[in-house]
């Protein structure tokens, strides 16, 4: 396949010039119950009955952490918390894996010093995983299977993918693996490694992972660095299709999350994490280049070095009736916000 990489160095400050810069810090809804040692990346469930009975997931990083469960008030969920995790780092949520014959909703994590993915049904947050699922085996660098960022990809016909990103790996290609996630005949989750793709700078490293399920992209923080974006179906390559966000950022590229308008509109965001705010890009390329994101605007947050980040787009009641982002705060808590709030007055609400 001919190489797809586009150079898209659209970076915070060099972006479209009729975009509004909001400048006052956005305020959360509501700033969840602190966790015991070190909060870092949350994720949401949404309840299909009700979904302002969904639920709100965020790991706390410790070698004695685990997985929080929170209402979507910030209130912990104590029936729900997973306590004994060996350093959980990034979860996500996937849709529909089958289990036992029925379609299961599931948590994964990264569990960085035991190298396995944990795998947990929802909302009950019940193990599915027979104890983890091994990752990157046969690495031997130091740091190349200690997991950190995790991203689930569900392509049209169902199939489920985990991609996986470590503390350190290759430069040229090869830092995320993805995984095929599948029932076997006990009802337990297994893993089956069909690609490594994915190059790295060498600057520091890369945790934050997001996917488009309906564009099929996959787009990693390479932090100190830029966004770099591939397909998530592993079927049409490892050529990189573009990177941005090169300039404009303080410190790291942290988080990443997709605010989505339609099928194939919105917003990408990226937590610049020495400021306490999100840089937002485009979701669509233009017309000269479908990889092409431009830069939008800068949302300053109360979330302090925020490392993780979630957007979700459908209505979550009352509180939340265009969606909700959700980030990270150093201060052992994950702040809420109404979609709104964070759009102002130059984006879009769905």
């Amino acid at each position: 396949m001919t190489a797809l990489l586009l150079s898209c160095n659209s970076g915070a400050g060099t972006g479209n010039k009729a975009a509004d810069n909001d400048t006052a810090v956005v305020q959360p809804v509501y700033i969840t119950d602190t966790v015991q040692y070190d909060s870092d990346d949350p994720a949401v469930w949404i309840n299909p009955a009700d979904p302002a009975q969904s639920l709100i997931l965020g790991t706390d990083k410790d070698i004695h952490g685990g997985l929080y469960v929170f209402n979507l008030e910030g209130k912990i969920q104590h029936d729900k918390v997973v306590k004994g995790l060996q350093r959980p780092n990034n979860v996500d949520v996937a849709y529909g894996l089958t289990l036992n014959g029925k379609p299961t909703d599931i948590a994964v994590v990264t569990e960085r010093k035991s190298y396995k993915l944990r795998v947990f049904s929802l909302p009950d947050m019940k193990p599915v995983d027979n104890g983890g699922l091994d990752m990157f085996v046969g690495e031997t660098g130091e740091g190349f299977r200690d997991l950190m960022g995790i991203a689930m990809y569900k392509n049209k016909k169902g199939d489920i993918y985990a991609v996986v990103g470590r503390k350190t790996g290759p430069v040229d290609s090869g830092y995320l693996w993805q995984y095929l996630l599948t029932g076997d005949d006990s009802g337990h989750v297994k893993a089956t490694l069909v690609r490594k793709f994915g190059k790295y700078s060498g600057k520091k490293e890369i945790e934050s992972i997001a996917v488009d399920n309906e564009l099929g992209y996959i787009y990693y923080s390479d932090e100190q660095f830029g966004v770099r974006q591939y397909f998530a179906d592993p079927e049409k390559g490892n050529e990189e299709l573009s990177v941005f966000g090169t300039t404009g950022f303080s410190d790291d590229h942290e988080g990443i999350s997709i605010y989505k308008l339609t099928d194939s509109t919105g917003y990408i965001l990226v937590s610049d994490q020495g400021s306490n705010r999100f840089q937002v890009f485009t979701r669509e390329g233009t017309k000269a280049n479908p990889y092409e994101h431009t830069w939008l605007k800068t949302v300053p947050v109360t979330a302090m070095e925020s490392d993780g980040s979630e957007t979700v787009t459908v209505p979550l009641g009352a509180k939340f009736p265009h969606g909700m982002f959700v980030a990270m705060s150093t201060d052992k808590t994950f702040h809420i916000y109404r979609w709104e709030d964070i759009a102002g007055k130059t984006l879009q609400v769905k």
